[in-house]
């Protein structure tokens, strides 16, 4: 008897163990990031560190939402669109496998967590491209249009990067694979084949009227996970894109943006990829050719280059929008608003961590701006908002403390099991081609618009 009870406890010792491997880059990190950068300094970093748990902490359990199991049994997550919302959209899935992946080693049910939320993205596939994830999900059924939004699959992308990373592939997924996989469905997919600019998604045909590979939204102008992802497969393509984004930032700063250095939710940019605003509209609504609920993250993910990569480019394309933005509020957080016209006129009269968090990203890259970056952190650190507000704020903490890190240093391609990286892959069949599509995207946080209106 005793001896079962041995062979017993061994063998769920076992399971368990087996379950999560053990995080090589275990949360906090503390990463050195490029010369020239600051950090907040009015907090010590264990108090920095602790803010990032306690956000977390309440991050998880509003939003990450256990979607019960799929064919085989394996437990599925998802990241609810706000507190209770029966919707996810792709965007969210990205978000939720970077921040799980950062926060192995706090987290002892990351690993778990992050395998769930790759499987509900492969649980609905893109009907442009199945190897993409279709962009919303409401009561476990595809709505708003069977397509793909581009951050989303390059958010889910980077966070496969940084889940090979912290656990290695001998697990239930294959990682490396997986995102080798991704990130070539990514570059087939959704780049331009000319332009090498990101298109809206796979909805759009590369040479579509309305909407083409000359017509991008600058917050998919990802250029640290661009880099990352050249990196890791070692495709010189991904260097076109960083270079094409840049291009088209330096178009809009010299011309429809040079009041402000504020990009805007989408452009028009001609094949020399001379950039101009989007006109009201375009996409999603009146202010597709403002400084809006998209081109929010642009700071941060700007800002993110600089840290990561220590690219003078891109903290040049940071500075002109970094010292308007402090000089039209103060240098005082609160005074951010809600948006803005390109010429700097405000949109909304309220500050929302949305808006204010990604600026603390970009401060860090001017070391001018510590006094600015200390009043930046100080606003968000314990502000809680809505799914997109919090998630976009949780990112940009871990970046602020020192904790959001590159996976790849110098990783090459690794073999593909296709079986392990897309699990139940035999269910889906690729298309022939691209689509150009009725396309539904989301916009502020609590609200989806449809070719330009909004509905609740």
């Amino acid at each position: 008897m005793v001896i079962r009870l041995i062979l017993a406890l061994s063998l769920i010792f076992c399971v368990f163990s087996s379950a999560a491997a053990v995080p090589k880059r275990p949360f906090p990190q503390h990463q050195s990031y490029a010369a020239e950068t600051l950090r907040p300094n009015h907090f010590s970093q264990s108090q920095m560190d602790q803010h990032v748990r306690d956000f977390y902490d309440a991050w998880k359990a509003r939003f990450l939402v256990d979607a019960g199991q799929d064919d085989a049994g394996r437990p599925l997550f998802r990241v609810a669109f706000d507190q209770g919302s029966p919707v996810t959209v792709s965007e969210g899935q990205g978000y939720g496998m970077m921040i799980t992946a950062l926060m192995a080693g706090h987290d002892p049910q990351a690993q778990s967590l992050f395998d769930g939320l790759w499987r509900f993205a492969r649980r609905f596939p893109s009907g442009g491209d199945p190897r993409l994830m279709s962009w919303r999900i409401e009561d476990g059924v595809i709505t708003g249009g069977n397509n793909s939004a581009f951050d989303g699959d390059a958010d889910m992308a980077y966070g496969l990067l940084l889940a090979h990373a912290q656990w290695g592939d001998t697990g239930v997924v294959d990682y490396g694979a997986a995102a080798r996989a991704l990130i070539s469905a990514i570059l087939s997919a959704t780049v331009g084949p000319q332009s090498k600019l990101p298109t809206l998604g796979d909805w759009v045909g590369f040479n579509g009227a309305a909407h083409n590979q000359w017509t991008p939204r600058s917050s998919d102008f990802l250029p640290a996970h661009f880099r990352a992802f050249g990196r890791f497969t070692q495709e010189p393509a991904w260097s076109e894109v960083v270079r094409a984004c840049q291009k088209a930032i330096t178009s809009l700063q010299a011309g429809d943006s040079r009041a402000t250095g504020l990009l805007p939710d989408f452009m028009l940019c001609d094949d020399d990829i001379d950039c101009v605003a989007a006109p009201a509209g375009f996409l999603e609504g009146a202010h597709d050719g403002a400084f809006y609920y998209n081109a929010g993250r642009d700071p941060w993910r700007l800002g993110l280059d600089v840290l990561l990569n220590g690219d003078e480019r891109s903290r040049a394309q940071v500075r002109p929008f970094l010292d308007w933005v402090v000089e039209a509020s103060g240098g005082q957080a609160a005074q951010i608003a809600a948006g803005y016209q390109l010429d700097g006129t405000p949109i909304g009269q309220y500050a929302t961590s949305f808006f204010i968090a990604p600026m603390g990203v970009a401060a860090m890259t001017d070391i001018r701006r510590q006094a600015f970056l200390n009043n930046v952190y100080s606003f968000v650190y314990d502000r809680r908002e809505g799914y997109y507000e919090d998630s976009v704020n949780l990112m940009c903490l871990l970046a602020m403390t020192g904790n959001f890190w590159d996976p790849t240093n110098g990783d090459v391609d690794p073999p593909v099991d296709l079986e392990r990286a897309f699990p139940n892959a035999d269910r889906y069949h690729p298309l022939p081609g691209l689509i150009e599509a009725e396309h539904f995207n989301s916009g502020p946080s609590g609200l989806a618009y449809v070719d330009g209106d909004a509905e609740n």
